[in-house]
């Protein structure tokens, strides 16, 4: 039997502690990001929703890395965090989305019982915190106003943006780091693990 995805699914300390640096990395990278989606959104037609997604990156890149139950809310809960209190542009409701952006990962990630970490699991994940992210906006009323055909057209392009930036991007990323081998430093590296990457 290959070790390697998971062999314990219990968190350890390594684990969390790690979970929350990268998670500090890429919160100080949300902050940032903040104006680029202000750059973008005068471009019309929903042009910034397809940079959303880098704001789902924390939770489908740190469960790439450690595969395990609650990585991915944690991640994009803390990252939220570091965002915020770097201040963040939206305030205390940045928790909101990364509390719901995290589950909504981390359900996709426990449908395939977290033993799954290629591409096309973490773009499925990927979404998951787009729509996630899509429901916290209507329940604020980001989106009502909307007509039907520019809904769709938002919610499209963001889809889209969480799937190459949260999906496809993380997975580059986090396949890029395996291969340096620091990665074994949080789990033993097996055939399944690199497969899982392609």
């Amino acid at each position: 039997m290959e070790k390697g995805i998971g062999q314990s699914k219990r968190l350890k300390l390594t684990d969390i502690l790690v979970t929350v640096v990268i998670a500090a990395v890429f919160g100080v990278v949300y902050k940032v990001w903040g104006p680029m989606y202000n750059i973008v959104q005068p471009l019309g037609l929903h042009a910034e929703q397809l940079i959303y997604g880098m704001w789902f990156i924390a939770a489908t890149f740190a469960f790439v890395l450690i595969r395990k139950p609650g990585v991915a809310v944690l991640a994009e809960v803390a990252a939220a965090s570091v965002e915020t209190f770097f201040g963040g542009e939206w305030g205390v409701t940045t928790l909101v989305y990364g509390l719901m952006q995290g589950l909504g990962a981390e359900l996709v990630f426990a449908m395939f019982r977290y033993r799954l970490a290629n591409v096309w699991v973490v773009s499925l994940a990927a979404i998951g915190s787009g729509v996630a992210s899509l429901l916290v906006d209507s329940y604020y009323g980001y989106i009502e106003s909307l007509t039907f055909w520019n809904y769709c057209l938002f919610i499209g392009l963001r889809l889209l943006g969480s799937v190459v930036i949260a999906g496809l991007f993380a997975s580059l990323l986090a396949g890029a780091l395996e291969k340096t081998g620091v990665t074994s430093l949080l789990r033993p590296a097996s055939r399944a693990d690199y497969d899982a990457l392609t």
